[in-house]
């Protein structure tokens, strides 16, 4: 279970700092808690400006933001997504299936609505400040805007979850999004029921949230040990 904030972090004085890591650590991929009621479109406009506001490469605001309400929309790309939920089962042992069976991995049909965030890598070129040595800068920029936006839709008591059993191909032709524009997430965000103290896949027996300590590293690649320059 995740630790409170005032724990983890030792800022106990400050209300936003202990906010901010509450928010963190409150966070989750949520499911199968959507409420389906309505979202207020001041708060709506707050997480989209929280995600616009996200840092990018050379200031290129590669992204879109593409709000889905259409019940017609929402079901053909719920069925797509059953589709390739089987596919990855089949591809399962049995034991895995099994497991997998019991996890909801949508709220497509019970969110309130979905926003759909895609990347323009033509976005601010020919020259983007940044990209010239890694060409996937301008991709981390839109995750920095989900992330963005996924922390605010917390904070206002909401909930989003990240759909990622799906086709680009067939989600650019559901949604006519151009050949040049890629389509990044799909995300179901809503009222919610409660947030999850543990992560789903803990839940479930899936994964374990690994230690801090077992992806640390100090000055290169496998030293684990902390040398204080005195």
């Amino acid at each position: 279970m995740t630790q409170p904030a005032t724990e983890s972090t030792g800022f106990d004085t400050d209300p936003q700092t202990v906010g901010l890591y509450e928010t963190i650590h409150k966070r989750r991929d949520v499911r199968a808690q959507f409420t389906g009621g309505p979202i207020d479109p001041d708060v709506l406009d707050r997480i989209l400006k929280a995600a616009h506001a996200a840092p990018s490469v050379g200031l290129s605001q590669p992204w879109d933001f593409i709000v889905v309400r259409d019940l017609e929309i929402k079901e053909s790309f719920y069925a797509h997504v059953q589709e390739e939920r089987k596919a990855f089962s089949d591809s399962l042992s049995k034991p895995d299936a099994e497991r997998f069976a019991g996890i909801k991995i949508d709220g497509v049909l019970d969110a309130t609505l979905s926003i759909v965030v895609t990347y323009d890598p033509t976005r601010g070129s020919p020259n983007v400040l940044g990209r010239y040595s890694i060409a996937d800068a301008g991709l981390y920029s839109v995750c920095l805007a989900i992330e963005n936006l996924w922390l605010a839709t917390t904070v206002e008591g909401m909930g989003m979850g990240w759909v990622s059993f799906y086709r680009e191909q067939f989600l650019s032709k559901l949604l006519q999004i151009p050949e040049t524009i890629r389509p990044v997430a799909w995300l179901c965000i809503g009222p919610v029921t409660h947030l999850e103290t543990v992560p789903d896949l803990e839940r479930h027996g899936w994964r374990e949230r690994t230690p801090l300590n077992d992806v640390l590293h100090y000055e290169t690649w496998g030293n684990r040990a902390l040398h204080e320059k005195g």
